[in-house]
């Protein structure tokens, strides 16, 4: 039968934008939300979390697509974390070879992704079910959205309690820092406030 180039040229779109906006693993599915909460005292550990989420889930989610006619019922999770953990272990040791600094800011974190609830998701959701080029697009738009939101969040967070954003002044010499939100207790109040914003945002525009 013959295939619709429009229809999949939608789909693959549809699929990318959802982890922006429709399915935002944090602001809609609220998946991932330790490292959210942990990283985002400032721009930069937020987007190295967020770049190996990226490189995780993309090459996760390559190699449970090409072996999803091979998995069975009650292993698929053990193959998931089998999968999920080479491409995590990549990652940390990359970070620990060529960026310790941050490596060492980040901690637990990294090898945390292990257990993110937003890798195992995608496994099961798309990868398991989808072609290779579909799942790729799923989790570089998830990854994508994932990415986005830790930054906004650590950018409110940063500049808020700093005055800077990726060391750089970016605020008036009067202005005073609002020292808490660098704390864990503003991690729980820049989330909220940006929850309820985007929730009354989507009742708006429905």
């Amino acid at each position: 039968m013959a295939t619709n180039p429009d229809g999949q040229v939608s789909l693959y779109k549809d699929t990318l934008f959802a982890g922006l906006w429709r399915e935002n693993p944090v602001f809609r599915l609220l998946l991932g939300m330790c490292p959210t909460l942990a990283v985002t005292a400032a721009v930069k550990p937020a987007l190295t979390m967020g770049c190996c989420v990226i490189f995780v889930l993309v090459c996760s989610n390559i190699m449970v697509s090409l072996m999803r006619d091979l998995l069975k019922p009650h292993l698929r999770i053990l193959m998931f974390t089998l999968t999920i953990s080479t491409f995590v272990t990549i990652a940390d040791l990359f970070l620990q070879a060529f960026q310790p600094k941050m490596s060492e800011a980040l901690g637990p974190y990294v090898p945390l992704i292990i257990v993110n609830c937003i890798i195992i998701c995608r496994a099961e959701a798309c990868a398991s079910k989808h072609p290779v080029l579909l799942s790729i697009i799923d989790a570089l738009g998830m990854g994508a959205g994932f990415t986005l939101t830790l930054c906004v969040l650590a950018g409110v967070r940063e500049v808020l309690a700093t005055g800077k954003i990726f060391e750089i002044q970016v605020m008036p010499n009067a202005f005073v820092p609002v020292a808490a939100l660098g704390m864990p207790v503003g991690a729980f109040l820049t989330l909220g406030f940006l929850l309820g914003l985007i929730n009354l945002i989507t009742k708006k525009r429905s």
